[in-house]
C-alpha cells in the first residue's frame, strides 16, 4: 500500500482585488464574528470565555420553544397562562425588560415571541418557562440539557431570561452557534427578531437592536444589558449572498454598542469573501482499485467546498489530496477513500474527506486469482 498525495493550487488572485491586511481591534471584551454558510470565524477576542450574557441568553429560550412549534407539539394560536411569579419577577413593577403582561392573560405564543425577541420580556420568558416544563427552575434544567445536545459547551443556565446570577454564563463562540442553529433550523420564524415594534396592553415598544435601523441587511437578534455584562449585542446581517453573525460584550455605553456593532460587520462584508474551492462531484483523482472489476476509482467530494478567505491573502489556494492505493474492492459509492488537506496562506489547513464517485464490484474467485498471477509475475503497475 503507498500513500498518495496529489498536490494542485488553485489560483483565484483574478477574482478580487488585493488590500492589505490590517489587525482589527474592538473596544468590546468578548466578541466574535462568523460567516454564517461556512461557520469560519473571521475575527475572535475571548471566545470561549463564559460571561453573563444578560438577555441575549433569551435566545436559547426562543430557541427551545421555535423548537417545539417546528415539532408540533405547540402551535403559534396556542395560549400561555400568566401567573403572579411571572408577573412579580418580569413584570413592570421590577423596573427590568418587560411586555407589560397582568396577572392572569392569557396570551398567544405569537405574542409571547414578539415580547421577547422585540420587546426583551422578562415576564414573557418566565410565562414560556412555566408553561413548557412547570417551573422556571424545570425549564433552566432544559436549557442546560439543551445547550449540551447543541454542542454548547461553555454555557450554563439558572433561569430563563438572563437576569444576573452565578451561573447564568454563555461564551460568544456558543451565542454564535446558537443564533446559526435558530437561523437555520427555523426559518419561517426568524422573521419576528427584524420586526421593529410591538405593541402589547396598548404599550408599543421598539426592538433595541441598533444595527435594524442603521444597516441595510440586518435581520436579528438580540440585545443584552447588566451592570455585570455590559452593553451586549448578538446580530446578524446578510449583504449580497453571504450572511454574517456577530456577538459583542462588555462595552460600557449604548452609543458604543452601535457603533463597535456597525464596525465590525462591515469590517467582515468588506474584507472577506466566500469562495467556491470544489464542485459537488467534481472529479478530483484516481485511485487503483486491487481486486476490482475495474482497475482505478474516481475520486470526489460530497458537497460544494467553500472557504471563507480574507481578500488580501488569496492568491494561491494548495489542494492535496491524500489516499492510500490500491484501494479494496469492493468499493461503495460515497465510501471515504482519503481526505483533501486545503490550505490558505495565513489560515489553518482544512481537511474534508475525499470519497469514491461511483462503486467498484469485487472480482469473482477465477479473476482475483488471475489479478494475483499478474501481480507476481509483472509486479504493482
Amino acid at each position: 500500500m503507498k500513500l498518495y498525495k496529489i498536490c494542485f493550487v488553485l489560483v483565484l488572485s483574478g477574482l478580487f482585488m488585493a488590500t492589505q491586511v490590517c489587525a482589527y481591534e474592538t473596544t468590546a471584551k468578548n466578541a466574535i464574528l462568523m460567516d454564517f454558510d461556512t461557520g469560519e470565524y473571521l475575527f475572535t477576542k475571548n471566545i470561549t470565555e463564559p460571561v453573563p450574557p444578560a438577555s441575549m441568553s433569551k435566545l436559547m429560550t426562543v430557541y427551545i420553544l421555535m423548537n417545539k412549534i417546528k415539532d408540533g407539539s405547540i402551535k403559534l394560536t396556542d395560549t400561555f397562562t400568566t401567573s403572579e411569579n411571572a408577573w412579580r419577577k418580569g413584570g413592570a413593577a421590577t423596573g427590568g425588560s418587560t411586555m407589560f403582561l397582568a396577572i392572569g392573560d392569557e396570551v398567544s405564543v405569537e405574542d409571547l415571541i414578539k415580547g421577547i425577541v422585540i420587546q426583551s420580556g422578562n415576564d414573557a420568558c418566565i410565562v414560556v418557562a412555566e408553561n413548557i416544563s412547570g417551573s422556571e427552575e424545570d425549564f433552566a434544567v432544559l436549557m442546560n440539557k439543551t445547550a449540551q445536545d447543541l454542542g454548547l459547551n461553555n454555557s450554563s443556565f439558572a433561569n430563563s431570561t438572563g437576569l444576573p446570577h452565578p451561573d447564568q454564563k454563555m461564551s460568544m463562540e456558543d451565542l454564535a452557534k446558537l443564533s446559526q442553529h435558530i437561523i437555520k433550523e427555523f426559518p419561517e420564524l426568524y422573521h419576528y427578531f427584524s420586526e421593529k415594534e410591538f405593541t402589547y396592553n396598548n404599550i408599543k415598544q421598539g426592538n433595541r437592536n441598533p444595527l435594524l435601523y442603521s444597516m441595510k441587511g440586518a435581520d436579528g437578534l438580540k440585545t443584552g444589558h447588566t451592570e455585570e455584562a455590559g452593553f451586549c449585542l448578538n446580530a446578524s446581517a446578510v449583504k449580497g449572498n453571504r450572511r454574517l453573525i456577530e456577538v459583542m460584550s462588555g462595552m460600557s455605553s449604548n452609543k458604543e454598542r452601535s457603533e463597535e456593532a456597525e464596525r465590525l460587520m462591515s469590517w467582515g462584508f468588506r474584507e472577506f469573501d466566500n469562495f467556491k474551492l470544489l464542485t459537488k462531484g467534481q472529479n478530483i483523482a484516481k485511485a487503483k482499485v486491487w481486486y476490482g472489476k475495474m482497475p482505478e476509482v474516481e475520486l470526489t467530494v460530497a458537497d460544494d467546498v467553500i472557504k471563507t478567505m480574507h481578500l488580501s491573502k488569496v492568491d494561491k489556494v494548495k489542494v492535496k489530496a491524500e489516499f492510500d492505493e490500491p484501494v479494496t474492492a469492493p468499493v461503495v459509492k460515497g465510501q471515504q477513500v482519503g481526505q483533501l488537506k486545503i490550505k490558505v496562506k495565513g489560515q489553518d489547513a482544512v481537511f474534508v474527506p475525499l470519497i469514491a464517485a461511483n462503486e467498484v464490484e469485487k472480482l469473482g474467485l477465477f479473476g482475483r486469482f488471475w489479478a494475483n498471477v499478474k501481480y507476481f509475475v509483472f509486479g504493482a503497475k
